[in-house]
């Protein structure tokens, strides 16, 4: 086939349309393929409505698919988190004995032609829609309500390409083919410029805040404001003013940064977003019970700045009618009837904070490692499942008479220890035992638990429990928030650190901290000396956003921002001087004052009984539990702050932490330096010739390597 035809597919890429439907996002309900429409239903604002409503469903972000340049990394253990703390596991950017090249390297510029998935396909619907509602009879009011959803959603598009590749190419109209195109030639449109492309990205942004209302009504609940346009180009000038693309530490970028961020802040108050349960009483706030709760809202929820909702309805039949967010299915045990949960690492548990608000190890509270859940910040309480702790939900698994459901959902218990049949397995780190209550080997050492629809927090839950299913959990109407409002404080307090603003940095830190218990009393639990101080007030701030932020698929754009791998110190072939970090002392991890992630190896934790109580069973069965009789009551989290002391002393006598592998054990974490910018698969660079290959990778159009500068203005 002619590479310039299929140029046009890559280009044109007009797909078929995923209907998609919420609970409450009405505007997506009953809506049709709109994609092969002609003009004339942008002269009417209902047919232009359910245009519009269109993109909503081929873009909006989702809570478990996985990444690639649509979806963002969601908290799952996918592509992305594997390379934080946060989830053990190698993928191709961080395993020392793969080599990356253009024919391996994932292929989000285009997803390998998919027409259904293609980015290229989602900015020409809207542009489709810009230039169809521009050229529409509708009123000027209705033309701008129209225009800035089709203006956010298309910035959003763009935004998600720039993150992986620097630059991009800029289709800023509807592209038709035609007879006397040149075959497609005249459709192939260059590599822009990182810069080039914020800007482009902000002006989109500009102008969908300066059309969008600050707050929609009720039945309109889910589609983007003003607040959440300018939101995004916070998050999108912060991109910016990162070591990643600031590398001599700029400060006007981080003061663009800083009037964007705060403009948002002011956007988002004036449409009543803002903390979620931020001003309710102090028993309210036991163990994050205020905290936790946001995740279980959907209607009107004030923390909800982008969001996608769902539904819980099930489909039935050839109905398409249903939309719902399987994460509740995916973190719950197996003897919940779960699918059988997501595993954190050691490395990430025993990073956050003390109950002081301090880091373990820096914190005057001594930090049991064994007991390890003693004492935290009240976020870890909502963030991990660990054993002797409270989990309940909506549902009965004991009524289909298997042994290995032993609860009742509202009197649900994890307790999740293992035990083993052979002394010589006891201490092996690659070898599972026998896990309690029917976990069998399905039992983590730990769980995790955000963003879970905790039936002690909310009896009125937003997933279906049907037993019947082989997902009980899985029809689900949980929201899933790609920015809340916490992450926009975050974004201005960077900013504002990196503005030397460090007053406003701070409050913002303080604030996010009061919410969840901290106060004046011990300065919210951060240190006294960060006024002034830049690199260590960058830090802080980067370290509440590895605990606020946790398992909400942030951290490794983090990461990648301020190249915490190596600290930006590798070189890729090619690399011009212009890529050396002149600012941040050259090496962003000094700088910060953090150990470089590269040549690592994380941990996984389990919990076993201890030699002392029962040592190995040799004819141990997964019923034969040693400890079923003596276990202590479990810990209500929403009504007692601190754990029995019966439970802390079950911990210290009957079980014993062990170490577990979460990494290949011949293997460290070897994050490769080309993989900051992406580079082009062979395919999309034969797709449309005119794309020059980023630095660091191979060209595969003109041979050796990659011309395109990420950096270059």
């Amino acid at each position: 086939m002619n590479k310039n035809i299929i140029n046009k597919v890559l280009l044109l890429a007009i797909s078929s349309t995923l209907l998609l439907y919420g609970c409450s996002d009405m505007f997506l309900q009953e809506k049709q393929d709109y994609n092969k429409t002609t003009e004339f239903v942008y002269d009417n604002f209902h047919g232009a409505e359910s245009r519009v409503d269109n993109l909503y469903a081929l873009i909006l972000p989702s809570a478990t698919a996985s990444v690639n340049w649509e979806y963002p990394s969601a908290g799952s253990a996918d592509d992305l988190s594997k390379n934080t703390e946060e989830y053990g596991g190698f993928t191709n950017f961080i395993d020392p004995n793969i080599i990356l090249t253009n024919t391996n390297v994932p292929g989000y510029f285009h997803e390998e032609l998919k027409t259904s998935r293609n980015p290229f396909g989602r900015i020409r619907n809207c542009n489709d829609v810009i230039q169809g509602v521009t050229d529409s009879k509708l009123s000027d009011e209705e033309k701008e309500l129209l225009l800035g959803q089709a203006y956010f959603l298309r910035a959003w598009v763009n935004l998600r390409l720039v993150r992986f590749y620097g630059g991009i190419p800029l289709i800023k109209e509807r592209q038709d083919v035609i007879i006397g195109d040149d075959e497609g030639l005249s459709l192939a449109v260059p590599r822009s410029s990182a810069k080039e492309c914020i800007d482009f990205i902000c002006e989109d942004l500009e102008k969908a805040s300066q059309y969008l209302p600050a707050r929609w009504g009720e039945s309109n609940f889910g589609r983007v404001t003003s607040g959440a346009a300018l939101a995004l180009q916070g998050r999108a000038k912060l991109l910016y003013a990162s070591p990643l693309f600031n590398r001599a530490d700029d400060k006007s970028r981080w003061e663009d940064a800083y009037n964007s961020n705060k403009a948002a802040i002011a956007k988002l108050e004036e449409g009543r977003f803002g903390f979620a349960y931020k001003d309710v009483s102090e028993q309210e706030k036991v163990n994050g019970s205020n905290w936790g709760k946001m995740f279980s809202d959907t209607y009107g929820n004030p923390e909800a700045v982008f969001v996608t909702l769902y539904n819980n309805v099930k489909q039935s039949g050839s109905t398409n009618l249903n939309k719902n967010n399987e994460w509740e299915q995916s973190i719950r045990p197996n003897n919940a009837y779960g699918s059988g949960g997501k595993t954190p690492t050691a490395t990430i548990i025993d990073l956050f904070p003390m109950a002081d608000g301090k880091k373990p190890g820096l914190s005057e509270i001594e930090y049991n490692r064994n007991a390890f859940m003693l004492n935290r910040d009240p976020r870890f309480y909502r963030t991990f499942g660990f054993a002797g702790a409270r989990w309940a939900f909506s549902g009965d698994p004991t009524s289909l008479n298997i042994t290995q459901y032993p609860y009742k959902g509202e009197s649900y218990e994890l307790w999740n220890y293992a035990w083993y049949s052979n002394e010589n397995d006891l201490e092996k780190t690659n070898t599972s035992g026998y896990g309690a209550d029917g976990l069998a080997t399905n039992y983590k050492g730990v769980y995790v638990r955000k963003r879970s629809d905790d039936y002690d927090l909310n009896s009125s839950s937003l997933y279906t429990y049907d037993i019947n299913t082989s997902k009980p959990f899985a029809v689900s109407a949980a929201s899933y928030m790609e920015i809340r409002f916490a992450e926009v404080l975050l974004n201005f307090a960077e900013a504002a650190c990196g503005a030397e603003r460090y007053s406003e940095a701070i409050n913002a830190l303080k604030e996010i901290r009061q919410r969840v218990g901290y106060t004046a009393e011990n300065n919210y639990g951060l240190a006294t000396d960060l006024e002034g101080n830049r690199a260590k007030l960058f830090e802080a701030i980067l370290y509440e956003r590895q605990i606020e932020l946790a398992y909400e698929g942030k951290r490794y754009d983090d990461m990648q921002r301020w190249m915490l791998w190596d600290g930006g110190t590798q070189k890729v072939e090619g690399q011009p001087s212009t890529w050396n970090l002149t600012g941040f002392g050259g090496n962003t991890c000094s700088y910060l004052g953090v150990e470089p992630f590269n040549g690592k190896v994380r941990e996984g934790l389990e919990l076993r009984v201890s030699n002392s109580v029962a040592g190995y069973i040799s004819d141990a069965k997964p019923e034969s539990d040693p400890l079923k009789s003596d276990r202590p009551s479990a810990w209500n989290l929403k009504t007692q702050k601190n754990p029995s002391a019966e439970l802390e002393e079950f911990y210290t006598v009957k079980l014993t932490r062990k170490k577990k592998d979460v990494d290949p054990t011949d293997r460290v974490i070897t994050y490769k330096p080309n993989c900051y910018f992406l580079g082009l698969r062979t395919n999309a660079q034969s797709n449309n010739t005119t794309l020059l290959q980023t630095i660091g990778w191979e060209d595969h159009v003109r041979g050796g390597m990659g011309t395109f500068d990420p950096l270059a203005e």
